[in-house]
């Protein structure tokens, strides 16, 4: 991988005991630290400290002109726990998992554990058509009726915090990631991955960007495992959170 550009500070939310081992947790396009939530819960009952981010461009993330993968990469990766140190476990959903997959191949050191939630290891130009038309219809109505209406099974806490992330995300940003990136390929990097990592997929049968020939490329790496929650779509933990959490916290035991 390239030289990476400088790091952004990025905020923090968080949940747990801080004395406990400390999780990361990186969001996905569009949305920011908050709407990971269900993960820091759960992650807190079970002892963990965990951590989410804004990533830049983001909620209240600082504002930049850089939005390659390689800059979101660094900034994870000038993200360490509150002691400093590495990271027990670095949880990633999307451009958060394809970020983090970078991250971890660049410096091992990093984290001890690795969880990707359907991470946008690679995008077909079909996938890519999905997201850009998704992006358009979220800031077209970024309201809570819209985001009700769109996705009527989701918790009212994750109605509230999608629109909320959608207003406070830079449309700019959100765009300029699709255009910084025409290649839109990590999985040489996660080829190289050496941290224990597991994948928790998105059903096929719903909608999922890491499946297929993909999943059994990056497979192929003997330190990736995968699971698949049924009936989710790319955001497990808002379609089906008690199976999406339970495949997180069974991957960090």
């Amino acid at each position: 991988m390239d030289a990476m550009p400088t790091p952004l500070t990025l905020p923090r939310l968080s949940w747990g005991d801080p004395r406990g081992p400390q999780a990361l947790l990186a969001h996905g396009l569009g949305s920011d630290g908050a709407l990971m939530w269900r993960y820091g819960v759960a992650l807190a009952d079970a002892g963990w400290h965990a951590v989410a981010v804004d990533l830049r461009g983001h909620g209240d993330a600082p504002r930049a002109l850089e939005y390659g993968l390689s800059a979101y990469a660094a900034d994870l990766l000038g993200t360490a726990p509150g002691g400093g140190g590495t990271w027990d476990a670095v949880v990633g959903h999307s451009l958060g998992g394809a970020a983090s997959t970078l991250a971890a191949a660049e410096n091992p050191a990093w984290t001890r554990r690795l969880v990707l939630i359907d991470p946008a290891i690679t995008l077909s130009a079909g996938d890519r058509e999905i997201v850009r038309a998704s992006q358009e219809q979220s800031f077209a109505d970024p309201s809570i009726d819209a985001v009700r209406a769109a996705h009527p099974d989701w918790h009212p806490i994750d109605v509230e915090l999608k629109a909320r992330a959608t207003q406070r995300a830079s449309r700019w940003a959100v765009e300029q990631t699709s255009l910084q990136n025409p290649e839109w390929d990590v999985r040489s990097a996660a080829a190289s991955l050496t941290v224990p990592t597991h994948v928790v997929g998105a059903d096929p049968a719903v909608h999922s960007i890491f499946t297929g020939e993909l999943a059994a490329e990056v497979l192929r790496n003997p330190v990736v495992t995968m699971s698949v929650v049924p009936g989710a779509g790319h955001s497990p933990h808002r379609d089906r959170p008690e199976a999406a959490v339970a495949a997180v916290l069974d991957a960090l035991r």
